[in-house]
C-alpha cells in the first residue's frame, strides 16, 4: 500500500473520529496516578531525527549509546538515548505495535537492554495520530497497549508527536496516553511534541515532563526550511513563556544541532548557551560517533550545563533589548545569577549588565566567571560587560560575595 493510500486512509478515519474528540476531551482530564518526578532537571540526551530523520537502524543506535558512555557525554550529565520516528512497521493481528524488521533486526527490548547495559536510559517515540509524521503506524486507539509494550521493552521516555490528528483535542489526547503511561507499570518519562500549537504551557505540565513550544528546529542562525525555523527564530518564541517552566514540567525549544554543520563555532556557543538559559532539555542531534573535539568540548561545557541543570529551575528572561543586542538573566540555587551577553548582529559590539537589572544592589561586589573563557573576576561592583563577537555570547556566572 502506498504511503498516500494509508495517509488518504488515515485522514478519512480521523474525519469519523471528529465528533467523538470533544466528548473524549471531556472523559479523559482527569489523571488519578501522579505524574512520576523523573525530570527535577531538564533532561539531557540523544535523539537521532536532526542527524538522521528516518535513517536509522540499531547498529547506529548502539554507535551512539557507545559514544555517549565513552565520550564524556554521560559524565557531563547526558543519559538518554532516543530513537525518533520511523523505527515502527506495523502491526500484528493482535495490534502490537512491531519494529522494521530489517533495521532492528534484533527487536526493541534487545536494544533498549543494550542502550542500560551502557548505564543510560532508553527512549522510543510515537504519534498521538493514526499515522506518525513519517507515515508510520500512531498510537491513536491503541495507547494503553502501546504503552504495555513500552514498559516491557524497557522504555524510559516517549517523545509523543502530533501527525495525522485531524480535529483530536490535544489536551485529552496527551492526557490518555499519560493515563497509559502511568498505568503501565514502568515510570516513563512523556515528552509532548505538539509543536506549542494547541497552548501547552496552560494544561501540558499535568500530564507531561516537557512540551515542545514551537515548530522543529533546523540547523541554521535563522530562517525557515518548511515547517523548521532556525536557532534565533525559535528563541524568539520562548520570551513570553519562563513562567510556565520549572522542576519536572520543562518548556523545550527543540533539540540541539550543536555540531551538525550548519553553525559557526560561535554560533553554536550562543545555542547552547541560550537553551541552558531557557532552562531546555538538552537533547543533542549530532552524529556522538563522529563528533570533533570541538562540538564534544561545547556539549560537556559543565559550567554551562551547571547553568541549565541548576535546581531551583528558574527559566531566564530576557530583561534587556536594543537593536540586535540582548541580555538573558535567570537566578540559581544559593543566589548567583546567571547571565547571557547575547549579539545577533554583523559587527562585535561592547555591552554590560548592570546589577540593578538583575537584582542586585548596586554596591555589592561580586566574582564574575566567565563559562566559556573561565576567566574569573573577582570583586566586581556594580557592572560587568565586555566585546560580545557577532552571533556570539558572553556568558558569565555571577556570585556575589558575603
Amino acid at each position: 500500500m502506498s504511503f498516500l493510500t494509508t495517509a488518504l486512509k488515515a485522514l478519512a478515519f480521523l474525519g469519523a473520529l471528529s465528533c467523538a474528540s470533544t466528548a473524549l476531551a471531556h472523559e479523559t482530564l482527569k489523571l488519578e496516578a501522579p505524574k512520576p518526578d523523573l525530570a527535577a532537571t531538564p533532561p539531557m540526551g540523544w535523539n537521532s531525527w536532526n542527524k538522521y530523520k528516518c535513517d536509522i537502524n540499531e547498529a547506529m543506535v548502539r554507535r551512539q549509546a557507545d559514544a555517549m558512555a565513552s565520550s564524556g557525554m554521560k559524565d557531563a550529565g547526558y543519559k538518554y538515548i532516543v530513537i525518533d520516528d520511523c523505527w515502527q512497521k506495523s502491526r500484528d493481528a493482535d495490534g502490537n505495535i512491531l519494529a522494521d524488521p530489517e533495521r532492528f533486526p534484533s527487536g526493541i527490548k534487545a536494544l533498549a537492554d543494550y542502550v542500560h547495559s551502557k548505564g543510560l536510559k532508553f527512549g522510543l517515540y510515537s504519534d498521538a495520530g493514526v499515522l506518525t509524521c513519517g507515515g508510520r503506524p500512531g498510537s491513536r486507539g491503541y495507547e494503553f497497549q502501546d504503552a504495555r509494550q513500552y514498559a516491557e521493552w524497557g522504555v524510559d521516555y516517549l517523545k509523543y508527536d502530533w501527525c495525522y490528528t485531524g480535529s483530536m483535542d490535544a489536551e485529552a489526547a496527551y492526557t490518555i496516553m499519560a493515563k497509559a503511561l502511568r498505568a503501565s507499570g514502568r515510570d516513563i518519562l512523556l515528552s509532548i511534541c505538539e509543536w506549542g500549537d494547541n497552548e501547552p504551557s496552560k494544561w501540558a505540565a499535568v500530564p507531561g515532563h516537557m512540551w515542545r513550544t514551537t515548530g522543529d528546529i533546523f540547523d541554521a542562525w535563522e530562517g525557515k526550511s518548511g515547517y523548521s525555523i532556525g536557532m534565533t527564530n525559535i528563541l524568539d518564541k520562548q520570551v513570553n513563556l519562563w513562567s510556565h517552566s520549572g522542576p519536572n514540567q520543562w518548556n523545550d525549544p527543540d533539540m540541539l544541532e550543536v555540531g551538525n554543520g550548519g553553525m559557526t563555532k560561535t554560533e553554536y556557543e550562543a545555542h547552547f548557551s541560550l537553551w541552558a538559559m531557557l532552562a531546555a532539555p538538552l537533547i543533542s542531534g549530532n552524529d556522538l560517533s563522529t563528533m570533533s573535539e570541538e562540538t564534544l568540548k561545547i556539549l560537556t561545557n559543565k559550567d554551562v550545563i551547571a547553568v541549565d541543570q541548576d535546581p531551583l529551575g528558574q527559566q531566564a528572561r530576557r530583561i534587556w533589548k536594543e537593536g540586535d543586542l540582548e541580555i538573558w538573566a535567570r537566578p540559581l540555587k544559593g543566589g548567583d545569577r546567571a547571565v547571557v551577553l547575547f549579539n545577533r548582529g554583523a559587527e562585535a559590539k561592547t555591552m554590560s549588565v548592570s546589577w540593578d537589572q538583575i537584582d542586585l544592589p548596586a554596591g555589592l561586589r561580586a566574582d564574575v566567571k566567565d563559562l566559556w573563557s573561565k576567566t574569573v573576576t573577582k570583586g566586581v561592583k556594580g557592572t560587568f560587560g565586555g566585546t560580545v563577537a557577532s552571533h556570539g555570547v558572553i556568558m558569565v556566572r555571577i556570585t556575589p560575595k558575603v
